[in-house]
């Protein structure tokens, strides 16, 4: 096991231009290149654990796959049956895409991950499926790894999702464009859209109304290939964001990070705090992509309690911000959080306590009184997101934490971006 030890920093001026690529559009470039006619061309790929799994499965699926290290060219002539396990890692997103991608297709399939991902719910995705006609089985119902799919005809539906996710969203998405008719997907707010963005730019008849209505028309055929240079992710990049706006008199430039709404919220909660944050658009073609600023600036509390599906991958680093600031910040209707890699309402509140910050947890969230934080030793419990959220903690006074190589899992540039703002040692333990 890994622990690592940072020490609090100075202020600092930084140009951030080598941001890990986005990991959600990622695993969807390469997944959705399985349903498109010809080669697709993929630039700036994350090379992560989760995401190379994602390539790997691609792979035992039958797709061609040339990979020069600056970019992979897919080829697909259809999904095929695989004698291989299909290993999604700690991926979440991967397993849950898979299950609606490998639903309808011709074979027997069966998916798994880490000892983390195989304690994950999944009856969320596999319970819709199975209502539309998907073969699904794994344990306790189908609701935990490994999953066995055999794929088959699927008929048409309307759901209305209880829950704004966007893996869920994907899933039935991808089910839908081999339904026996047209679909519809009702979720209660937007989450996050690149599914519908990249296979709409694909060719794909996905249109989303005013009321969260998403219609999906069953493919004809195959789609165009997918042409994209994906863009830094804007989940990696907000731990620099964060890193800024707790460190007085820092700036921090995110080049070519997407600008996609659904992506930038908690920016946008970071700035209601009083951060100083400005943004430029440079291109948008399958995402709006550009450069984030942000500059220090007293910070001040805030409740979160919508949108929150925009911004559920960063309330870690976020609850960092409010630990900072002045007040009583919270966080309301974010019960997603104690499913993710670890629960992470609890994993959030005992390492604050454990920074001497006073927390109130509650069963959707949790409130904040901002303070000063105290240097700790905090257990990541396996999650990336907890781990770096600590390490940004540690610029202003000094941490330690353990079991980081989870960071490999999404961002496996991070500790040499935090070594140029701050010291940071790294030792392997001895078990």
């Amino acid at each position: 096991m890994q622990t690592a030890r940072v020490q609090p920093a100075d202020s600092f001026s930084l140009c951030i231009g080598d941001i890990a690529p986005d990991k959600s559009i990622s695993h969807r470039s390469v997944m959705f290149a399985m349903l498109a006619k010809g080669k697709s061309v993929v630039k700036n790929f994350l090379r992560a654990e989760d995401t190379l799994n994602t390539l790997e499965i691609v792979r035992h699926l039958g797709a061609e796959v040339e990979d020069d290290g600056s970019m992979i060219i897919i080829e697909s002539k259809g999904i095929q049956e695989s004698f291989e396990v299909l290993d999604c890692g700690n991926s979440g997103t991967g397993m849950r895409l898979f299950c609606g991608l490998l639903s309808s297709a011709d074979g027997h399939f069966v998916l798994t991950g880490d000892k983390y991902l195989r304690n994950r719910p999944m009856k969320r995705v596999t319970e819709p499926l199975k209502a539309i006609g998907a073969k699904i089985d794994g344990r306790k119902n189908g609701d935990l790894a490994p999953l066995c799919i055999r794929g088959g005809s699927l008929k048409a539906f309307e759901y209305e999702s209880k829950i704004a996710s966007a893996q869920v969203k994907s899933a039935m998405i991808l089910a839908a464009l081999h339904a026996d008719g047209v679909c519809s997907y009702k979720e209660p707010e937007l989450s996050r859209d690149h599914t519908e963005r990249m296979l709409r730019g694909m060719g794909a008849k996905i249109e989303t109304n005013n009321e969260l209505v998403t219609t999906i028309e069953p493919l004809e055929g195959l789609l165009k290939p997918l042409h994209i240079r994906v863009p830094a992710d804007p989940s990696s990049a907000f731990f620099f964001a964060v890193a800024a706006a707790i460190t007085p008199g820092s700036d921090v430039v995110l080049e070519g990070v997407t600008l996609n709404p659904t992506r930038i919220e908690a920016f946008k909660a970071l700035e209601r705090m009083g951060a100083d944050i400005t943004y430029e658009l440079k291109d948008d073609k399958y995402e709006p992509i550009g450069d984030i600023r942000v500059r220090y600036a007293p910070l001040h509390a805030i409740e979160v309690s919508e949108r929150i599906s925009w911004l559920i991958d960063e309330l870690p680093a976020l609850s960092i911000a409010m630990a900072c600031a002045n007040g009583v910040s919270v966080v309301k209707n974010a019960k997603e959080l104690r499913v993710k890699e670890s629960d992470r309402i609890s994993t959030v509140v005992n390492g604050l306590r454990a920074c001497g910050i006073e927390v109130d947890e509650r069963e959707d969230g949790y409130s904040i009184v901002g303070g000063e934080l105290h240097s700790a030793v905090i257990d990541s419990y396996g999650d990336h997101r907890i781990a770096m959220s600590f390490l940004i903690a540690g610029l202003r006074c000094g941490m330690e934490v353990e079991d980081v190589e989870c960071i490999n899992t999404s961002f496996p540039n991070f500790f040499d971006l935090l070594g140029k703002i701050a010291k940071v040692e790294i030792e392997e333990s001895v078990s």
